[in-house]
């Protein structure tokens, strides 16, 4: 069995990278059954090589705060017995799978690019003092009550950055500078018109630089420390991130 592996970074979110993937297929010219998807984290795709052999080929989609990193992995023998086999898998076939999978990935970089300015997405703040973090009560709307990290949707033309900059300050009246992405969670619903599930909240960690937060948009602001947070009515994108604030404030 021989097996190359391949990265990309994708400047788009999550779920546009994997739909986009999803969507280009893969760059070989016969079908391949899929054994396991998962949106939009993984999948991977098998299928029968030449009269003995296999080919395997397998992605995973990771958020950074950059955008998605795609790991691939292409796995293959040819069948072909002894020597002959070797050199068939080394010498011819391991520069076609190289030159194939470089194209595809070229591809997938430009396409999810592309598709990214069409999608709305969303950015969240953990603002951090200490060993506590700022959360938010909303009010009005399906998830009056909840709580939620600061934060809102991204402006065309606007970075993630950027635009959670200017929702602490909106909504909040503060300046703070982000620190470390902590994760990204898809969104079920709409957002801004958009198609069902294709945007994603990002959220990082950030230190307040100036002035005190007021609740301009929330019911309540609540400075809390690790062991409250679990205890909180929570948005259902901002749980899943609980373990990487919880990791932030231990360090603190």
């Amino acid at each position: 069995m021989f097996r190359l592996r391949f990265t990309a970074l994708v400047e788009a979110p999550l779920t546009v990278a994997f739909d986009v993937a999803r969507a280009l297929g893969r760059p070989w010219p016969f079908p391949l059954e899929e054994v396991v998807s998962v949106r939009p984290e993984h999948d991977a795709f098998a299928a029968p090589f030449g009269a003995r052999g296999r080919v395997a080929h397998s992605r995973r989609f990771t958020p950074t705060g950059a955008g998605t990193r795609v790991d691939e992995q292409v796995e293959w023998e040819s069948g072909l017995p002894g020597a002959v086999g070797a050199v068939v898998d080394r010498v011819v076939l391991r520069p076609r799978v190289a030159r194939a999978m470089r194209a595809h990935l070229d591809a997938l970089a430009a396409g999810a690019a592309l598709r990214a300015r069409e999608v709305v997405q969303v950015v969240g703040a953990a603002l951090v003092e200490g060993d506590r973090v700022l959360v938010a009560q909303r009010t009005g709307g399906p998830y009056d009550g909840c709580w939620e990290f600061p934060g809102g949707k991204v402006d065309p033309g606007e970075s993630d950055l950027a635009a959670l900059v200017r929702e602490c300050a909106e909504e909040l009246g503060v300046a703070v500078a982000p620190q470390s992405f902590l994760g990204e969670v898809p969104l079920d619903g709409v957002v801004a018109g958009g198609a069902p599930g294709a945007s994603t909240m990002r959220v990082w960690w950030a230190r307040i630089t100036e002035g005190s937060p007021v609740a301009r948009e929330h019911a309540e602001l609540r400075w809390v420390g690790a062991a409250d947070l679990d205890a909180l009515d929570w948005i259902p994108a901002d749980r899943p991130l609980l373990p990487a604030v919880r990791a932030v404030l231990a360090a603190r």
